[in-house]
């Protein structure tokens, strides 16, 4: 069956609605300037995810975010990370593809459940390195390397395992814990 972004998208707000917001309280929503976390203001709330406007890759990257984070991370905005926008140097734009590895690796698996393609982003367009065809390699081999990893039984975290076989079972699209998915990117 075939489904446009605005078809998945629509069915991953809903499949991530089923699953995580009577257990966890919270909901994930599109439409917004900036993709960004917050925790509920009450306890009653909901914590609220936001993805940039109605972009399906957006949705999947906050949601892997969410995954990761641990229950503390969880009840700060934006989950505590650093962030710096756009024009990053050198130094900065390294630290910020380390904690970028497995985010984007969920992201990539994310993707393959649902049939979505998948694009590695250094988030730095005014910066220096994102012509520098080997820096954007290295990365990319560090997020394929961190989903070989994670299609291990058993390495992925729990809520992206929950998520990923909920997308799996709507979308019929290919096995993403198939490593070879992630070696055959390896190359140059």
């Amino acid at each position: 069956m075939y489904f446009s972004e605005q078809q998945r998208l629509s069915a991953v707000v809903k499949l991530f609605d089923k699953l995580f917001n009577k257990t966890y309280r919270t909901c994930l929503v599109g439409g917004a300037h900036e993709p960004m976390y917050e925790p509920a203001t009450s306890a009653n709330g909901l914590h609220r995810l936001f993805y940039r406007a109605d972009y399906l890759s957006s949705a999947l990257h906050e949601v892997s975010h969410w995954c990761i984070a641990g229950p503390e991370r969880l009840l700060i905005r934006d989950f505590g990370y650093w962030y710096r926008p756009d024009g990053r140097s050198s130094l900065e734009q390294r630290k910020f593809e380390k904690v970028e590895i497995k985010p984007q690796a969920l992201e990539w698996m994310f993707s393959i459940a649902c049939g979505h393609r998948f694009s590695v982003s250094l988030d730095n367009l005014d910066g220096s390195d994102n012509n520098d065809c080997d820096a954007v390699q290295s990365f990319k081999h560090e997020i394929a390397m961190q989903c070989i990893d994670w299609c291990q039984l058993g390495k992925l975290p729990s809520r992206a395992d929950q998520f990923i076989q909920e997308l799996t079972a709507t979308f019929a699209a290919l096995d993403p814990y198939d490593a070879d998915l992630y070696q055959s990117s390896l190359g140059c």
